[in-house]
């Protein structure tokens, strides 16, 4: 018997995929816990109706990110900030600092984790940051370390 699972089921399969069972299995223990629905007509095209409209949201964000990406590389952020006597900073520029900067700048609001600095920030200087902006997407950030008046 073929059915549309409404939860995720162990050793079966994913909310949403239609998998062959034994029609004891269904009878008796998935349709009765709402784990699955019979495969028929309208559910199969509840079914594509639903993975259409996954798909075309992942397009949409798709775009949104493309759109994201152009946006933020055209942005520099600058970054003032006060250093000691060797010209070393106190402490580091954390991507805490660069989103808070960015978001007072340009009012642009990006989460700190998606900001990938390999190695802290501690000295005056021209920096690009990646960020993860949507999964196999990544943009550049225009950094500017200089010193605090």
């Amino acid at each position: 018997m073929k059915v549309i699972l409404t939860q995720d089921v162990k050793s079966q399969g994913k909310k949403g995929q239609m998998i062959n069972v034994s029609d004891g299995y269904a009878r008796n223990y998935l349709f009765p816990r709402s784990l699955a629905v019979e495969a028929d007509a309208k559910a199969m095209n509840e079914l594509k109706n639903r993975e259409a409209a996954e798909k075309r949201k992942a397009e949409l964000d798709r775009a949104a990110a493309l759109e994201t990406k152009a946006k933020l590389e055209a942005l520099i952020v600058k970054i003032a900030i006060t250093s000691g006597a060797d010209g070393r900073l106190y402490g580091s520029v954390t991507s805490k600092d660069i989103a808070e900067e960015m978001l007072k700048q340009h009012g642009v609001e990006i989460d700190r984790r998606k900001l990938m600095i390999n190695d802290p920030i501690k000295a005056y200087g021209s920096y690009q940051i990646e960020m993860r902006i949507y999964p196999e997407i990544t943009g550049k950030v225009n950094v500017v370390v200089c010193e605090a008046k």
